[in-house]
């Protein structure tokens, strides 16, 4: 079977990878001149560090990551709300494993030009239109026009995906949240147990951080880190390469030095910000139309709670290589595909819209804004447990030993 592929981000190099090891005949066009490991950190979950293992990539990745041991919530008072075990420390197969996103990016494009064929993953080719059997035209930045034809079409062009905006022309832009998120890395001392991803605050005001990378030599890590707060309006459209000033946050942040983690001590070490306003899309009522079908960010752009965006974005790349080598025709394939993935990932989208597992947070600062002795006296017995574990059920994120 012969698969095009639009876009050369996580899902799409990971579907390229994932159907050229079941032998389809794949190839990869990607918008931009030349794919560079933009971004700061990532999170791969288990389950989808399992996809990544399968296609023999994992020792390459973990080299370059922290295996995270645990991730805890905190109020805006630096105080422990709730922790938990994660990947291999929670019983998973594979690791949880926080890296650079260049790292990730960078390791799916060398393989994907190792074993499809460097003539196969083609740079400056943004797609333009196409037809329902499968048939692409790509454009250049010069204006010039490439057509292709193949057996299904796998748009995976991210949140202002052309392919999702031709199928569905009255969606207009992403929806604004009312959020607004600052990114940057800084090389500072380890934070508790030097594999911990930390989530403070509350709904209005975040702060996430976590190690991307091992100690080094003088005994600093590379930590990344995301301040959030609440804008009634967004300041500009999204673009994960947008500078951000610290004149819009920081203030914000001035007295966030806990005992075991300065705040703005960390983001003033920072060399370059990055500012995203956060956004997602609507789910949508199908993704499939005749050869043609959504991937990724295309399918289902998510707020980044869970770290569930790019690992949702490779367990489609898995579920549709196996809907393809199990069904008889590419149409009966796509439509299999679509079945599996379509309702989960809409509901990761709503849950993520209500807060996700973060949801502790904002009970935390509802209930006692001051802060707390004893977190028992904020949480009935179980509480925090059964909300942690029902987004784990959402997600599919949990070991394969406790799934029915």
């Amino acid at each position: 079977m012969k698969a095009i592929i639009a876009g050369a981000g996580i899902g799409g190099l990971a579907a390229a990878l994932a159907l050229h090891a079941d032998g389809h005949d794949v190839t990869v066009l990607e918008a931009v001149a030349e794919v560079l490991p933009l971004g700061v950190g990532i999170n791969l979950l288990p389950h989808a560090g399992e996809v990544l293992a399968e296609l023999g990539l994992m020792d390459a990745l973990a080299a370059q990551a922290v295996a995270t041991r645990e991730l805890v919530y905190f109020n805006r008072l630096g105080q422990r709300i709730w922790g938990e075990p994660r990947g291999r420390f929670a019983g998973h197969a594979t690791p949880q494993l926080s890296l650079p996103r260049g790292v990730l990016q960078s390791v799916l494009l060398e393989a994907a030009r190792e074993r499809l064929g460097p003539e196969r993953v083609i740079c400056d080719r943004r797609l333009a239109r196409f037809t329902q059997n499968g048939a692409a035209t790509f454009v250049s930045a010069a204006g010039e026009e490439f057509t292709t034809q193949g057996d299904v079409l796998i748009a995976a062009d991210g949140i202002h995906s052309a392919a999702r905006a031709a199928l569905f022309p009255g969606e207009g832009p992403p929806v604004y949240s009312g959020r607004t998120l600052w990114r940057a890395t800084t090389l500072v001392e380890p934070f508790l147990t030097g594999a911990t991803m930390i989530m403070a605050g509350w709904q209005d005001q975040k702060f996430v951080a976590y190690p991307i990378s091992p100690v080094q030599a003088d005994g600093r890590q590379l930590i990344n880190w995301i301040a959030e707060l609440s804008l009634p309006e967004r300041l500009r459209r999204e673009d994960w390469n947008r500078r951000g000033a610290l004149e819009d946050f920081l203030p914000r942040f001035a007295d966030w030095r806990f005992d075991w983690l300065d705040v703005p001590g960390l983001i003033t070490g920072a060399q370059t910000v990055y500012e995203y306003p956060m956004v997602d899309r609507d789910p949508l009522p199908r993704w499939t139309h005749g050869a043609v079908t959504l991937l990724g960010d295309a399918a289902h752009p998510m707020y980044p709670i869970g770290s569930n965006g790019a690992s949702q974005a490779i367990l489609d790349a898995r579920a549709l290589a196996r809907a393809l080598a199990a069904a008889p025709d590419a149409a009966s394939g796509l439509a299999a595909y679509e079945q599996a993935r379509l309702a989960p990932t809409a509901a990761i989208v709503v849950a993520n819209r209500g807060n996700g597992p973060e949801q502790c947070m904002q009970l935390a600062h509802e209930r006692a804004p001051q802060g707390f002795d004893r977190v028992e006296d904020v949480f009935e017995t179980g509480e925090l447990e059964t909300i942690a574990a029902r987004y784990k059920v959402l997600t599919g994120l949990r070991p394969k030993e406790t799934q029915a």
